[in-house]
């Protein structure tokens, strides 16, 4: 009888010690998560480097010295198939002035964006974050995100939520070069 109450102690000692090892790691990863650098206006954007569906790579430090309107969207989502064609619209307008349209989809298969692409005439670069790196350096949460960065390579703006054409042409404008 003696045995079956220390075997039991130890296992209940075990499962303790799993469950309180479980709590202390919950905790610490909360409390490191919200330690992560939160990018703000001023910073320097991180670079990246993702390919888009022709099989060309872009990475964001070979547009310095342009306006780069970097934005992150998903085919599920409804804002983000309302601003495509404004986006379209005013690319045609300011790629000739220093304004680059860097369209980052989040993790999703390629026929899937290509489709998604295709229907809304997508003609900018259309990037897919494969293993959301990017999106994760960006802390990006809701889509579509939109970040401007200026042609110093430093985040002017950062928007969530959709935006109107007349928005889009303003936040253009606002980072075209000199």
């Amino acid at each position: 009888m003696n045995n079956k109450k220390r075997k039991r102690l130890i296992i209940r000692s075990i499962v303790l010690l799993a469950l309180a090892g479980a709590i202390v790691f919950t905790i610490y990863s909360g409390l490191t998560r919200e330690t992560q650098n939160i990018l703000k206006v001023g910073d320097d954007a991180p670079d990246f480097k993702l390919t888009d569906l022709n099989g060309n790579s872009h990475q964001l430090s070979d547009y310095k010295g342009q306006g780069v309107f970097l934005n992150f969207w998903g085919t599920w989502c409804a804002p983000c198939k309302k601003e495509m064609p404004a986006m379209g619209r005013q690319y045609e307008v300011y790629k000739n002035q220093g304004v680059q349209i860097l369209a980052v989809n989040i993790s999703e298969s390629d026929l899937k964006v290509r489709s998604f692409a295709d229907q809304y005439g997508m003609v900018f670069p259309t990037l897919i974050d494969k293993t959301k790196s990017v999106m994760q350096a960006y802390n990006v949460k809701p889509l579509p995100t939109t970040l401007l960065i200026d042609p110093e390579g430093k985040i002017a703006k950062i928007i969530t939520g959709e935006m109107s054409e007349k928005d889009i042409q303003e936040y253009m404008e606002s980072i075209k070069p000199n």
